[in-house]
C-alpha cells in the first residue's frame, strides 16, 4: 500500500512538474498563476473595432454594426472600393506599433475581438478564407511574444449572433441559442482555433462569446436557460485538441447576469468574465458574492467609456477585489481610448450623413449620395489617420489606471 501511494505521488508530481515546464498560464482558487505558481494579474486593453467593426467608432448611429457598415459602404462607394477599404483598414488599424505601445504602458495582456466570419469562407471585411483570421492572429501573436504580452482570443461576433444586437452584428436576435446548426459551427470554429493554437503560451485562454443575450430582447429568460449549455459544449469542443489554455465563460445581459450558471466544475481550467459600463464603480458586489460562490477567478473584460476619476476608482475597486481588466479599446477617434485619432475632413458632411440617411430605397440611396471621389478620398483618409504614428496617447487615461502615461 505505502509503494502503491508513493507511486501515485510521483505520478502526480510528475504531470505538475511537466505542466508548470510548459509556460501556460493556469487556474487556481480565485487567482491565474504563471509556470512557476506566481499570481498572473491581468491588466490591459482590447483591440476593439480591428477584426469587428463598430458603427460609433466611425461616428455612426443607426448604422452600427459590421455589415450595416459594409453595405452602406457598398451603396457610397461601391462593392470593389469597399474591399480596397476594408483590407487597408485591416494592415493599418493595429500593428506591431501598437502592440508595442501596449507593452511600454506596463500593461501585461491584450484581448483579442474577432468576428466568427474571418475564420470561414463567408465574405468578410473585403476577403473570404479562414486563412485571413489566421494570418491576423498569428500577427498579435508574434508581436505579443516580441513585447511580452499575453493575449485573450475573444469570439466577439458569433454564428448567429449570440446578442442580438449591434455588437455580435447579427439579425436582431440570438438565433445561436435556437439553431443546432449554428451551435455546430460555433464549437467547430472554436475546435479548429484552439487545435492550431494549442501549445501557444502566448495565448492565456478562450474567451468564449461576447455579452450574450441582449437585455432588450424579450426572451432573456428563456435564451438564458440554454447559456450555460451552449458554453459547455464549447469547451468540450476545445478540450478534444487543447487541454492547455484557460476557457472563459461569460454572463448574460453584457456579462454582467450569472444566475443561469450552475455547473462550475465541469472543467478543471475555466473562469467567469464580466463587464461593466456606466455604474457606480465602487460596486461590484454582485460579481464578488458569484466568485465567492465559485471558487474560481472572475475577469473585467470590458469597462472603460467615462471620465478619468471613474477610471481611477474603478481600477482601485478591481485591484482591491482581486478582478483583473483589460479596458475597451485601444484606440479610437475622438475620447475615451487610450489612443486616439481624428476623423478626416469632410467625414462627418460626406460620410456620416450619408450613412444616417434614408437609404430603404434604391432611389433614396441615388437622391443622397455624396460625391464619389470625395468619399473615397475622406475613407482612405481614415486608414492613415488611424496608424499608430498618426495617433495622440491619451496619457491622464494610462495614469488614472496606474498605468506608465508618463512614459510618452
Amino acid at each position: 500500500m505505502k509503494k502503491m501511494l508513493i507511486g501515485v505521488m510521483v505520478a502526480v508530481c510528475g504531470i505538475s512538474c511537466a505542466w508548470s515546464a510548459t509556460g501556460f498560464l493556469r487556474v487556481k482558487g480565485h487567482d491565474i498563476v504563471d509556470a512557476k505558481g506566481e499570481t498572473f494579474f491581468i491588466r490591459g486593453t482590447n483591440l476593439g473595432n480591428w477584426l469587428n467593426p463598430e458603427g460609433y467608432m466611425f461616428g455612426f448611429k443607426s448604422c452600427n454594426s459590421g455589415h450595416f457598415i459594409d453595405e452602406m459602404f457598398k451603396q457610397l462607394v461601391g462593392p470593389e472600393e469597399t474591399a480596397k477599404f476594408w483590407r487597408a483598414f485591416k494592415d493599418a488599424y493595429i500593428t506591431e506599433a501598437d502592440i508595442a505601445f501596449v507593452a511600454k504602458t506596463g500593461s501585461n495582456t491584450i484581448r483579442l475581438p474577432f468576428h466568427y466570419k474571418l475564420f470561414t469562407d463567408e465574405d468578410y471585411l473585403g476577403l473570404t478564407g479562414p486563412g485571413d483570421g489566421f494570418k491576423r492572429v498569428d500577427d498579435v501573436v508574434g508581436w505579443c511574444r516580441k513585447y511580452n504580452l499575453k493575449l485573450i482570443l475573444d469570439m466577439h461576433d458569433c454564428p448567429g449572433g449570440q446578442t442580438g444586437d449591434n455588437i455580435d452584428d447579427s439579425y436582431g436576435y440570438p438565433w445561436l441559442f435556437e439553431s443546432e446548426a449554428f451551435q455546430k459551427q460555433y464549437c467547430d470554429i472554436w475546435r479548429m482555433i484552439a487545435k492550431r493554437y494549442a501549445d501557444e503560451t502566448v495565448i492565456l485562454g478562450y474567451d468564449l462569446m461576447n455579452e450574450p443575450i441582449s437585455s432588450r430582447v424579450a426572451d432573456k429568460d428563456a435564451l438564458n436557460a440554454k447559456l450555460e449549455a451552449v458554453q459547455k459544449r464549447a469547451v468540450a469542443a476545445i478540450r478534444e485538441v487543447d487541454r492547455n489554455h484557460i476557457v472563459m465563460l461569460a454572463g448574460a445581459q453584457w456579462n454582467s447576469n450569472f444566475a443561469p450558471f450552475t455547473d462550475w466544475t465541469f472543467d478543471a481550467n475555466m473562469l467567469y468574465t464580466c463587464h461593466r459600463y456606466w455604474t457606480d464603480p465602487k460596486q461590484i458586489g454582485d460579481f464578488t458574492a458569484f466568485r465567492q460562490k465559485t471558487g474560481l477567478p472572475l475577469f473585467m473584460g470590458e469597462t472603460g467609456h467615462n471620465t478619468y476619476e471613474w477610471y481611477r476608482t474603478f481600477t482601485e475597486t478591481m485591484e482591491k477585489n482581486n478582478i483583473g481588466w483589460t479596458y475597451w479599446p485601444l484606440k479610437a477617434p475622438g475620447d475615451s481610448s487610450w489612443l486616439k485619432f481624428s476623423y478626416p475632413e469632410g467625414w462627418k458632411e460626406l460620410i456620416v450623413t450619408f450613412a444616417e440617411s434614408d437609404r430603404k430605397s434604391y432611389a433614396a440611396i441615388q437622391k443622397n449620395r455624396p460625391d464619389r471621389k470625395a468619399a473615397v478620398k475622406a475613407m482612405r483618409q481614415y486608414i492613415e489617420n488611424c496608424r499608430n504614428a498618426n495617433c495622440t496617447v491619451d496619457k491622464a487615461y494610462l495614469s488614472a489606471l496606474g498605468l506608465k502615461g508618463d512614459a510618452f
